[in-house]
């Protein structure tokens, strides 16, 4: 039940996201005296609408988005007499690109507010986790039952005889490198003396003997033990976040938003790296965390995630879906807003050229000639689409 309630209000929350994208048009255009002709949360068949002043607002049968229709978004739009002068593509750059940068900064904006609420409700996490074999705090070497449970220990273990600190990163165990934390296990837990950790701490690289304590270790679901070595260190983890006050709430959710939005740059760039890793994940391979997801994914993280509790973990995916939105739209290809933007900035870098030799404004840019360019935009990005959906349906990213 809590899964299902967490699922619907992800959704519910991806379609609030686009609505004021949308909202974030509609609104900026509105302050700049164009006309907005509707405004629609959905695709498909209408369910109903009311008309307030010029602009009918609705609701449609497909909650996959929404749409503002602002009266002469292009040439190609028809126009009443009474809508030419208030057309968008007659009216001045500087309107133009604020009405279409509008939903993009609305994303942005929902997203940061979402942050501020994480950083009041349960605080801000780190987004960098420490490396694979980052040690955490050494302590005393404890005992393990045949159940799998360890018994109380005191005292100091070996790698805190040894000097190891939290933080260090072992790079080799007695010669052998190791990159991972079931590695760095492995080779320690077959040490039968004193050995030697190659570590970098602080970027100075060092070498630090350890003599380890030998325990009886049971494998997980049962079974016979074996004796191995071990020196009392567990990996590290990134300190549990603390709530922010109402005060520092504030900038250090700015300082977040940053962050986070910088990554989602980062990881926009390696979408078209990640096909591979789709089509591996929907053929019957591993999937891939770090693989894109769709609506549908993104919704079942949403109750996976509220059906443990971790509402935390629920605002900020939803929170990095619309800095995701925000920075997809950013892209300067057509249909997206970016497209719009780039076809803007053009034509304002022409007519100054042109001005410089005499000549008049040239006309506006004939969205016809780009149709091609925006339909394989549309088809590459329909595929794409496609194959991530496919990925969640018959393997999805399983956080638990």
């Amino acid at each position: 039940m809590v899964y299902a309630l967490g699922f619907v209000l992800f959704a519910l929350g991806i379609t609030i996201s686009i609505a004021l994208h949308e909202c974030g048009h509609m609104w900026t255009a509105q302050a700049t005296g164009m006309k907005v002709r509707r405004y629609f949360i959905g695709f498909g068949p209408k369910v109903f609408s009311f008309r307030r002043g010029e602009t009918e607002y609705g609701l449609k049968a497909l909650p996959l988005g929404g749409f503002c229709d602002i009266a002469g978004m292009t040439v190609l739009d028809e126009l009443e007499p009474e809508e030419i002068d208030r057309a968008m593509y007659r009216q001045a750059t500087w309107k133009r690109l604020v009405v279409m940068s509008g939903g993009i900064a609305m994303n942005f904006v929902l997203g940061y507010i979402l942050i501020v609420i994480l950083a009041l409700g349960w605080g801000l996490p780190r987004l960098a986790q420490p490396p694979a074999t980052a040690l955490g705090n050494p302590g005393c070497v404890a005992q393990q039952n045949p159940d799998g449970t360890t018994q109380p220990c005191t005292g100091d273990g070996p790698a805190q005889r040894a000097g190891l600190q939290r933080g260090d990163v072992v790079k080799s165990v007695n010669g052998v490198q190791v990159q991972t934390w079931k590695e760095f296990q492995s080779e320690t837990q077959k040490q039968s003396g004193p050995f030697t950790y190659t570590i970098d701490r602080n970027g100075q690289t060092l070498t630090v003997p350890v003599t380890p304590e030998r325990v009886v270790r049971y494998p997980e679901g049962g079974g016979a033990g074996r004796e191995v070595s071990v020196v009392g260190v567990g990996q590290d983890f990134n300190d549990p976040p603390v709530k922010s006050g109402v005060l520092a709430a504030l900038p250090d959710s700015a300082v977040f938003t940053a962050d986070m939005s910088v990554r989602t740059v980062q990881s926009l760039a390696q979408l078209p790296q990640k096909v591979g890793a789709l089509w591996t994940a929907v053929t019957g391979g591993e999937r891939d965390a770090e693989t894109p997801v769709s609506v549908y994914g993104a919704s079942k993280i949403g109750g996976e995630t509220a059906e443990h509790g971790l509402w935390n973990i629920f605002i900020l995916v939803l929170a990095s879906l619309n800095f995701f939105l925000g920075a997809f739209n950013i892209l300067p290809l057509l249909p997206l807003d970016g497209g719009h933007i780039a076809v803007v900035i053009y034509e304002k870098i022409r007519d100054v050229f042109r001005r410089r030799r005499g000549l008049a404004p040239g006309t506006p840019v004939d969205y016809l000639k780009l149709l091609p360019a925006t339909y394989v935009v549309v088809v590459i990005g329909g595929a794409y689409m496609l194959l991530t959906l496919a990925a969640d349906i018959v393997n999805p990213i399983k956080l638990f």
